[in-house]
């Protein structure tokens, strides 16, 4: 019987596009280590349109107060928090309910880290131990050699998924709804922050996903948040935002 993990290799290898990692794959390394989030973010987004969006990244937790970012950009390794600081230190670090437990692998090209998938699980669950460390690794391996080869085949051939420079269609009240968004606020908790309805911060996301070609939030974040030519620090933080918005 085929393990699930190798059902993961043959998944990823059978991806012919960002999209349909994102997809198809993405979901079953959630499901695989239980997460309570989890997501795939590549660094070679489109550039942020909009000023107002870089001090989205300054929520993201930099190189500098993040251990688990600091050990992803040292060492290109799966990390989880419990490897790199206490747990008091870290509720501190990340004080969210639903990321009491974190564990992130680097996607490698060319030697440099291009991408990071991570997952999250709450407090009740299990921690991330020795054994889900391992298995990420493995997992981390096939995504680098697909980013390697089927996803720069993609970009050399003129294919690649970046969505034309759209964040300028943003009215001001969107880019404050987005901002929220990246903040981890619910629709209802953007629409008192706002004094607006909660269906009408509904129906402005609608408008956002069509305007910007996306079809969630953490799509919507990874677009807005994402730099060409950020450093590490910004991209993780960047992808931190992934972690964090809402579904």
């Amino acid at each position: 019987m085929t393990s699930p993990l190798k059902l993961l290799f043959e998944a990823i290898n059978q991806a012919h596009s960002e999209h349909e990692v994102r997809s198809h794959v993405v979901p079953k390394i959630g499901e695989y280590f239980s997460a309570t989030r989890w997501g795939v973010f590549f660094f070679d987004q489109l550039p942020l349109a909009d000023s107002n969006f870089q001090k989205i990244l300054k929520v993201g937790l930099s190189i500098e107060h993040n251990p688990v970012v600091r050990y992803l950009v040292e060492r290109h390794a799966p990390v989880h928090e419990a490897l790199v600081t206490s747990p008091k230190a870290w509720t501190i670090i990340c004080p969210r309910p639903d990321h009491w437990h974190v564990m992130a692998g680097p996607i490698i090209n060319g030697g440099q880290l291009v991408g990071v998938v991570g997952c999250t699980r709450e407090r009740a669950m299990p921690a991330f131990d020795t054994q889900n460390l391992a298995d990420l690794s493995a997992i981390c391996l096939h995504l680098s050699v697909w980013a390697a080869t089927v996803r720069s085949q993609g970009v050399s051939n003129g294919k690649s998924r970046q969505q034309p420079f759209r964040t300028n269609r943003l009215t001001p009240r969107e880019l404050q709804i987005a901002e929220l968004v990246a903040l981890g606020r619910t629709n209802a908790g953007i629409g008192t922050e706002l004094w607006i309805t909660e269906n009408s911060v509904k129906q402005a996301l609608k408008r956002m996903f069509r305007k910007l070609e996306v079809s969630s939030r953490a799509e919507m974040v990874a677009q807005l948040s994402a730099t060409r030519h950020g450093s590490p620090e910004a991209n993780l933080s960047a992808f931190n935002l992934v972690l964090n918005s809402d579904s």
